[in-house]
C-alpha cells in the first residue's frame, strides 16, 4: 500500500526556520498533487500549501512569503521550507498526496503528522 512518512518537525523560536519532508512509498505509478496541511489544538485542519505534478503551487494566505513548497519527483518527496516562523504556526503538520498505483487504482492518503512548535 502507498504510505507517506513525514519528518523535520520540532521546536523553534519565533523568527526561526524548519524544513519538513514527506516521502511517498509503495506501488506508485504517478503522484498528482502533494501538499501540506496543519491542525492546531481546537482548530480544524487547514491548507498550508500544495504543489501539482507540473510544479504549480498554491499557498494559504498565512504561508505566502514565508513558506516554500517544493518536490523532488524522482524521490517521490515533497518539502516545506518554513521561514520567519510565528507562534501561531504551532500545529501538527500533515502531508497529503494523491495519485495512481501500478494497478491503475486511485489513492489519496495522509501522513501521520509531525509536530511544529514555535515559541515566542
Amino acid at each position: 500500500q502507498v504510505q507517506l512518512v513525514e519528518s523535520g518537525g520540532g521546536s523553534v523560536q519565533a523568527g526561526g526556520s524548519l524544513r519538513l519532508s514527506c516521502v511517498a512509498s509503495g506501488p506508485i505509478l504517478t503522484i498528482n498533487v502533494m501538499g501540506w496541511y496543519r491542525q492546531a489544538p481546537g482548530k480544524q485542519r487547514e491548507l498550508v500549501a500544495t504543489i501539482a505534478a507540473g510544479s504549480s503551487t498554491n499557498y494559504a494566505d498565512s504561508a505566502k512569503g514565508r513558506f516554500t513548497i517544493s518536490r523532488d519527483t524522482a524521490k517521490n518527496t515533497v518539502y516545506l521550507q518554513m521561514d520567519s516562523l510565528k507562534p501561531e504556526d504551532t500545529a501538527v503538520y500533515y502531508c497529503n498526496a494523491d495519485g495512481v498505483t501500478r494497478w491503475y487504482s486511485l489513492w489519496n492518503i495522509w501522513g501521520q503528522g509531525t509536530q511544529v512548535t514555535v515559541s515566542s
